[in-house]
């Protein structure tokens, strides 16, 4: 009995992309020789990842609406969550469709630094949050990503702020638009040395720097030391809490999640 012909074709990996970590992955996966599909929201990080015949690279936000048809489109046959600690939303949303559509889902989450406790969600923090000391005559550098810049929109007027941003046109329109002047913004892609970072802190003469638990990924552990080094108070926002169904910070564990769907 001849044996059926091949399915032309091949289920792939939905990764889940726009971070470090995700080039990591997917430099993994195509060592795996794992068919992959990246999801990436600007066109800026599309470059973050090589040009393989088993990597496929989109741009642009998914409709939910529409999640059912793309995923049988791509041929989808499980979901790697690389997103950033903080996209919230974007994992909540690669959660519902993974058990909507029954597709297997794991977490890739970069290890914490420090001891703090997952917070209800980034959008729950505000600048009113802050004791009023820290911001009277404070030149505060934000290091948040450029959707919570708004928040601070009315805050101009209580100390100097400034923001390092993502270099895309999206993260510069935002800041712009919320107050902050191009003499204020620098728009760099992480990993940051420590000598640039340091050299940023003094040139704008930092007196508060105001970031997130990004983890050694995002240039946390520099951070912390560079603020005990130069005296610098360092306010850490706290992860959100997301209730992932099944997660990992081992890139083996994930790979061999992809592995054994396909």
């Amino acid at each position: 009995m001849s044996s059926p012909p091949p399915d032309p074709t091949p289920r792939s990996i939905w990764l889940i992309g726009g971070t470090q970590d995700s080039t990591h992955l997917a430099q993994a996966l195509i060592h795996a020789a794992i068919p992959t599909v990246v999801t990436v929201t600007t066109e800026s990080a599309r470059h973050l990842y090589p040009t393989h015949p088993l990597l496929t690279i989109l741009v642009g936000t998914l409709d939910p609406g529409a999640m059912g048809s793309w995923l049988q489109h791509h041929c989808i046959a499980g979901i790697l969550d690389a997103s950033h600690p903080f996209a919230r939303i974007v994992s909540q949303g690669a959660i519902a469709a993974a058990q909507r559509h029954r597709i297997p889902y794991l977490r890739y989450e970069r290890p914490s630094l420090g001891d703090l406790p997952p917070a209800p969600a980034p959008s729950d923090w505000h600048p009113q949050d802050l004791e009023e000391t820290l911001w009277q005559g404070r030149r505060i550098l934000l290091i948040l990503g450029y959707r919570m810049l708004p928040q601070f929109q009315p805050w101009h007027d209580r100390a100097t702020l400034f923001a390092r941003i993502l270099p895309s046109e999206i993260a510069l329109k935002t800041a712009l638009n919320a107050g902050f002047s191009p003499a204020r913004l620098i728009a760099l892609r992480p990993p940051i040395s420590v000598n640039l970072e340091r050299a940023l802190w003094q040139q704008w003469d930092i007196s508060l720097v105001i970031t997130k638990a990004s983890g050694q990924a995002g240039g946390e552990d520099i951070k912390r030391y560079l603020a005990e080094e130069l005296g610098i108070p360092l306010v850490v926002l706290p992860r959100p809490f997301v209730a992932y169904p099944d997660q990992t910070s081992t890139l083996d564990q994930a790979i061999a999640f992809c592995q054994n769907i396909l």
